[in-house]
């Protein structure tokens, strides 16, 4: 019962101060970012200490070496949180926008305007710089955020969170503003699903099975960030040293985030010569490579891909690689097996890639370059609170704008209907 009161009190604080937010200038949310930033750069030993503490208690767990790099926080990575915090500053405020304005027969002026979404409640797993991005994104946008971390984390939220409260306090904000759930206790997700009074969205972060836990049971609306199991498709007009070269980004550079690629399809006229090739980089980085048939014709050795390999989202140094007849096999293989995350084709072949645009479901779609880019910080977002995989609403990298409605703003002179 005390973990439902202290639900519901945080669920009614966050209500409150959501008004106070939407009303706030563009100048003081700006001086809170700073205040925040500024913050996590001189608290940066206090929150290593608390990371080390998760980081052992994971170990001792025996977390995978994905999950324990998806945990792990070091000096450049909250520097990196830091930047992100400030980059904020320098972006549009997107409240109080009014678009679309236009004058009815009758004298009417109809628009618009941008107005924040409200209180929004982030159910995130094992990264801690979560915490700071949606704070800072939900800031910036009007929204009041109630942050629930796993336990994995819980330490490293706790030592940020207290962070970026400070900073809140210190500008003069209400409390309610940034709210996180300290409680590891699984009841808390259950009951924070049910304030749909209090809280307008719900957005998950982490693995399949508590996305689907929250879709199921969510009386509040809910914006997806499925798994990314990404595929790169080199077709037979790419330039294979380029292919070579975004593979190996795309698979290597960060494995364990969701837009790494987990699959490479090969047009069967190029395989031959470029296989071989990519191979050599890819295992001496450590990738285990799992082939179809005729893969493994060309590269004997490596191991048969099974049916579940195809649906599988590593976060690893695995990678799925399937010989395909033509291009429109690669899009059937996509649309079978992709989660509408991130697909790219490598090819000079402008139709080609046309079709593949058209085609592909996906949120991001890539041509000749790699999908490690979907993030909200490269496409010029700042830090995003999400990768969308759904349609409605918001899609790919959400932004401040996506962390906003709309209303409708009418301006008369006394009309009257009749």
């Amino acid at each position: 019962m005390k973990l439902e009161n202290d639900l519901l009190k945080i669920a009614k604080q966050a209500k409150i101060a959501s008004v106070y937010l939407s009303n706030v200038s563009t100048d003081l949310k700006n001086k809170v970012l700073f205040e925040a930033a500024k913050g996590l750069k001189e608290n940066t030993n206090l929150i290593l200490k608390a990371n080390k503490l998760d980081i052992a208690l994971s170990k001792k767990a025996k977390q995978t070496e994905a999950f324990i790099e998806r945990l792990y926080l070091n000096k450049q990575r909250i520097e990196k949180m830091s930047d992100d915090l400030r980059a904020l500053t320098i972006l549009t405020d997107p409240v109080g926008e009014i678009n679309n304005m236009s004058k009815r027969p009758n004298g009417l002026m109809i628009g618009k305007m941008s107005v924040p979404l409200g209180v929004i409640g982030i159910i995130y797993e094992s990264r801690p710089n979560v915490t700071s991005d949606c704070a800072g994104l939900c800031l910036k946008s009007g929204n009041a955020v109630i942050l629930r971390g796993g336990k994995e984390s819980i330490n490293s939220n706790i030592a940020i969170y207290n962070v970026l409260s400070k900073s809140f306090i210190l500008c003069g904000f209400p409390h309610g503003c940034i709210n996180l759930i300290e409680s590891t206790d699984r009841r808390a997700v259950e009951n924070l699903l049910g304030l749909s009074e209090y809280i307008d969205l719900i957005i998950p972060r982490g693995g399949e099975s508590l996305i689907r836990m929250v879709v199921e049971k969510s009386k509040i609306p809910v914006i997806k960030h499925y798994k990314g199991n990404c595929h790169i498709y080199v077709d037979e007009y790419a330039d294979l040293s380029m292919a070579e070269k975004i593979t190996f980004n795309a698979k290597v550079q960060r494995p364990a985030t969701c837009n790494a690629i987990e699959s490479l399809l090969v047009h069967k006229q190029i395989a031959a010569k470029f296989l071989p090739l990519v191979f050599k980089h890819l295992q001496k980085a450590g990738v285990e490579i799992r082939g179809c048939k005729e893969t493994v014709k060309l590269y004997p050795g490596i191991k048969i891909v099974s049916e579940q390999d195809y649906a599988t989202e590593y976060l690893d140094l695995i990678l799925s690689v399937r010989i395909v007849k033509n291009l429109s096999q690669a899009i059937e293989h996509i649309t079978l097996y992709g989660t509408k995350h991130s697909e790219a084709i490598i090819t000079e072949n402008f139709s080609n890639a046309m079709k593949f645009f058209k085609s592909v479901d996906a949120a991001c779609v890539y041509l000749n370059a790699s999908t490690r880019f979907t993030d909200g910080n490269e496409f010029g977002l700042g830090a995003e609170i999400g990768i969308s995989t759904d349609k409605l609403h918001a899609r790919g990298p959400m932004g401040l704008k996506e962390l906003t409605t709309y209303k409708y703003v009418v301006i008369g002179n006394g009309q009257i209907r009749s």
